[in-house]
């Protein structure tokens, strides 16, 4: 394994009589004789003081600078600076970065009693794992990426919790990416040739992916033309329910059963998709059914008054469009039908029906009539 290098200077630049504050008495309290792999005991101490205070800064920055900065940042109301935790990844990778600079900043400022080659080693260390635990923050830290696109407020707000879901799964697919090409060249890869086989095996990589490419396009596309966003109530290929999540390559969508259903993108983009969450108003057709020998003006009073009394409903809308009418005759009953409007609530639809329901049989009996009952047989 290839291990990140940092540079360590020459010793011999500096000299211990013209170091001044604090070279002067780190080098004090640095010299004597080597008592442990090259290191001289107070060289031991320097590098376990800087060890415990790389440790203080992760654990600070994990607790208390991450969280406080993504709380300035973000615009969610979910991001609580004052009980969030960083990922782990973070502490740890701030803590090897703080070591690596500290000992850097130990060989250039003073002459520790040590051995280089060790000392360099241990700095080099640091660095690679202050770039690993990098690409494991990064990775963790595309769950927030929601935290800066779904700010509070209902204007646009599923179509913010769509983009936040792909961006997720764009940004984790483009850590990985990164962090294969980082690990290798930290293990001495080739990486020119790595890219050259690329291009030679282009083709059949194309053809063996085609469907992932194409449901990657079918994220895009859904984030462009936003046929649904997450929240919403969709029916697709015979599939009903609401979307719960928008990937790179799958749409998960929760039926009325409560199951989870997995569709590809690709199946979503080339599929009519029915929105029923983008509905400006829901739509009321009861049908009434009274005796045929019922009074023509009893019916026509009954059509004018039922339709009076609905469009007084506070939830009634599209007026214009809303009717009550004589619909249909048969031997033994006359059919009224009836077409209104509530606003967009499933709540709402279902109260208004009701209430038209309950409001016609009182409407019928004002106006003498009898609605139809098939077992009812009368004497002539």
């Amino acid at each position: 394994m290839v291990v990140v290098g940092r540079i360590m200077q020459d010793g011999s630049e500096a000299g211990t009589s013209e170091a001044g504050f604090p070279e002067g008495m780190l080098n004090d309290l640095m010299d004597g004789s080597e008592v442990l792999l090259g290191f001289s005991s107070g060289t031991l101490m320097v590098v376990l003081a800087l060890v415990g205070l790389s440790i203080g800064i992760g654990v600070a920055a994990r607790r208390f600078v991450f969280p406080r900065l993504l709380d300035l940042l973000s615009k969610s109301e979910r991001i609580d600076g004052g009980s969030l935790l960083a990922p782990k990844s973070l502490g740890w990778m701030m803590g090897f970065l703080a070591f690596s600079e500290l000992m850097t900043w130990i060989d250039e400022v003073a002459e520790p009693v040590w051995d280089a080659s060790l000392a360099q080693s241990m700095i080099d260390w640091s660095f690679t794992l202050f770039v690993l635990g990098l690409l494991l923050a990064l990775y963790r830290l595309v769950d927030y990426l929601d935290a800066f696109i779904v700010v509070e407020g209902e204007e646009n707000i599923a179509s913010r919790r769509s983009l936040a879901s792909v961006a997720e799964s764009v940004g984790h697919l483009a850590v990985v990416v990164v962090a294969a090409f980082v690990m290798a060249g930290m293990f001495g890869l080739d990486l020119n040739g790595l890219i050259a086989g690329l291009g030679i095996t282009g083709l059949a990589l194309a053809l063996a992916a085609r469907d992932t490419v194409a449901n990657i396009f079918g994220a895009i596309s859904i984030i462009v033309d936003q046929p649904f966003n997450v929240g919403d109530w969709i029916l697709v290929d015979g599939i009903e329910g609401e979307v719960v999540q928008i990937g790179l390559r799958t749409t998960i969508i929760r039926s009325s059963a409560d199951t989870l259903i997995t569709v590809p993108n690709s199946n979503l983009v080339n599929s009519p998709v029915e929105n029923f969450s983008q509905r400006r108003f829901r739509r009321i057709q009861p049908t009434f059914e009274f005796e045929a020998d019922s009074d023509p003006d009893a019916l026509k009073t009954f059509c004018e008054n039922l339709l009076a009394k609905v469009k007084e409903d506070a939830r009634a809308v599209k007026e214009d469009d809303s009717w009550v009418r004589v619909n249909a005759f048969g031997p033994s009953m006359v059919t009224v039908s009836c077409n209104f409007y509530s606003v967009q609530s499933a709540a709402s639809q279902r109260e208004m029906t009701e209430d038209i329901l309950l409001l016609a049989k009182g409407v019928a009996a004002e106006c003498g009539l009898t609605f139809h009952e098939p077992r009812l047989r009368r004497q002539n």
